[in-house]
């Protein structure tokens, strides 16, 4: 365990675990990917809390099999989580997860002129000037019924390069706020992610969270359904207004096209 290496921005990991109250902070400067050392360490028993980081990655992964490009200067972060009494629902999680990204954005461009607040586009994207920011992949483990962990994957791009073939649809924090560090991001972020509440259903306040930076709402849309984004369910489910009728149907599972 690098517990004592060079860390993010100079912090090291034993001291980014003092700060931020997890149990362990792992770093790498390089590794394939947060979420196989993360599934790895919950197997040989790491607490709910642990931290994984990576200053890159060569494997990131994203929804459906995607590739997610992890160069250096973004934040390539893992959380553990157990189940509590009430256990977790991955979709409610990475609800929960984009929510607090929001808000951990927000408070670094807080100030700047003209810069619109963090949005959130189902299931799992933080988009910023409508263009992507950051993306959440959650995996469970489970033996039989019964939920052994959940595993959550959190890419940010903050003052990484963004390749030329998706500038047009993705962006780094830096672009907004030049003067932004990984550091800020995450002493704003990681407390919040190690604090995320347990129950399966997100309730009202959070839902009316969601609804503010909802970006999809009222959008036509291709996939998962043919027809317009109507907001989300307290379980994460979509809802979809059916082209031609109206009737609300809900999805919980797919990637977005828009129509």
């Amino acid at each position: 365990m690098n517990a004592n290496g060079p860390g993010v921005d100079g912090v090291a990991p034993g001291a980014l675990a003092a700060r931020w109250g997890a149990p362990v902070c792992e770093w790498r400067a390089a590794l394939g990917s947060t979420f196989d050392l993360l599934h790895e360490r919950a197997a040989h028993g790491a607490p709910a809390g642990s931290v994984v980081l990576a200053d890159t990655q060569t494997a990131g992964r994203g929804r459906e099999g995607r590739s997610w490009f992890s160069p250096p200067g973004g934040i390539w972060l893992g959380v553990l989580y157990r189940p509590g009494a009430a256990g977790f629902h991955p979709g409610v999680t990475a609800i929960r997860i984009g929510l607090a990204i929001a808000d951990a954005v927000d408070a670094q461009s807080r100030g700047v002129r003209g810069t619109p607040a963090a949005q959130l586009k189902w299931p799992n994207d933080v988009l910023l000037r409508d263009r992507k920011l950051a993306g959440v992949l959650c995996e469970a483990r489970w033996q039989g019924d019964t939920l052994l962990w959940l595993a959550a994957g959190i890419g940010i791009n903050v003052t990484n390069a963004i390749p030329p073939a998706v500038a047009a649809t993705a962006i780094a924090l830096a672009e907004v706020v030049p003067w932004v560090r990984r550091i800020d991001v995450l002493d704003h972020l990681v407390p919040a992610l190690l604090d995320l509440p347990t129950s399966p259903r997100l309730a009202p306040p959070e839902c009316a969270r969601f609804t503010a930076r909802d970006w999809l709402k009222g959008r036509a849309l291709e996939r998962p359904r043919a027809g317009r984004a109507a907001g989300i369910e307290a379980d994460s489910a979509l809802r979809i207004e059916a082209a031609g009728t109206g009737d609300v149907v809900l999805a919980r599972e797919g990637s977005v096209t828009l129509a």
